[in-house]
């Protein structure tokens, strides 16, 4: 169970990175992990206590992470 939570934390970091590398967000190396991390922490959360999943851990960091990178700073820029 430890092994997947820090799988799926250091899944979430990748793609944190890799989509500020590669320029889908522009918030900053440490803004863009932060967000993937918490995004991933939050879906496997909910996959524990729901069972709900889209197929393996390492899938579900991935969509996950995508998700919060998607939906968090979108949410924030609507307001200005």
């Amino acid at each position: 169970m430890f092994l997947r939570l820090f799988g799926t934390v250091v899944i979430a970091g990748i793609v944190g990175y890799i989509s500020e590398k590669s320029g889908f967000t522009r918030n900053g190396y440490l803004q863009s992990i932060i967000i993937c991390v918490g995004g991933a922490f939050l879906f496997y959360f909910i996959r524990i206590m729901f069972g709900f999943n889209f197929g393996s851990p390492g899938v579900d960091a991935i969509i996950s992470s995508i998700g919060a990178l998607v939906i968090v700073p979108f949410h924030w820029r609507r307001g200005r």
